[in-house]
């Protein structure tokens, strides 16, 4: 009996040490990225050896830039694709975790419902997937940067973060890779472009829109246009208004080349 306590009470202080150190751990890690810029994330490195096992060249485009220099297009853009009511939850939409339940139970295909809170959360601190073990540290660290970070500093490094290409991740690298201009030159275009990408975004490529992408583009104006009538829009980030910049798409371009070439031919 005496054994059997005795085993018990240092498998206790073990667990307990255990349980101390993760909230320590990730309570001083999180508040150390309210400051520090987050130049690397774990998807980002399960990705990289994705690539590498794939027989691909594994890479890993990421510049981090501040919020002040990234198109105030960008977080309107992302709030009406991915996530409407994010200035207003805690970071946990309930109705939509709601609505996404009743779907899944009446049958239809399981559709996610995070947030971008929830989405920020995943990205920097854990690793994909579905289990409950991972949902609940998501919780945790989702309640923790909604407390400690507030929502400007989550969708700065939301948009720092996120995959928004094959072995591309944040809106600065997207927006050199695929329209060859800065984050803060992004136009409302643009920046709706990229939203539409983000469901997948190794399927979808703004560089090479499709024509469903395109259709999710003009949904997504559309969201965009009504969150700034409704004064719901966050004022965060460079007005690209005022950067001089050609707000044509590498995709537009050539339409545009193509168009000018048969208008010339007309004219002969």
């Amino acid at each position: 009996m005496g054994d059997v306590k005795f085993i018990w009470n240092r498998l206790w202080r073990w667990v307990r040490n255990i349980l101390i150190f993760f909230f320590v751990s990730s309570l001083l890690a999180v508040i150390a990225f309210k400051w520090v810029p987050v130049y690397r994330t774990p998807l980002m490195y399960i990705r990289y050896c994705e690539q590498y096992i794939a027989g691909k060249d594994p890479r890993i485009e990421h510049q981090w830039v501040d919020m002040a220099m990234i198109s105030k297009h960008m977080p309107t853009a992302v709030i009406a694709s991915e996530d409407a009511h994010f200035m207003e939850h805690n970071g946990f939409d309930e109705k939509a975790i709601l609505k996404a339940r009743l779907h899944a139970l009446e049958g239809g295909k399981e559709r996610g419902a995070s947030s971008i809170s929830q989405q920020t959360a995943k990205n920097v601190f854990l690793w994909q997937g579905h289990s409950w073990f991972r949902k609940g540290l998501e919780a945790y660290f989702t309640f923790l940067i909604e407390k400690i970070w507030g929502k400007e500093r989550i969708m700065e490094v939301y948009l720092n973060s996120i995959e928004m290409g094959d072995g591309i991740y944040g809106v600065q690298a997207c927006a050199s890779h695929n329209f060859h201009k800065s984050a803060s030159e992004l136009t409302q275009s643009d920046a709706a472009l990229i939203a539409a990408t983000l469901p997948n975004p190794l399927q979808f490529n703004s560089a090479k829109p499709s024509k469903y992408m395109e259709k999710r583009r003009k949904q997504i104006i559309a969201g965009m246009n009504y969150l700034q009538g409704g004064g719901k829009t966050p004022q965060w980030g460079i007005d690209p208004s005022s950067i001089k910049t050609d707000a044509t798409t590498p995709a537009e371009k050539n339409r545009n080349k193509k168009s000018g070439k048969k208008n010339k031919k007309k004219k002969r």
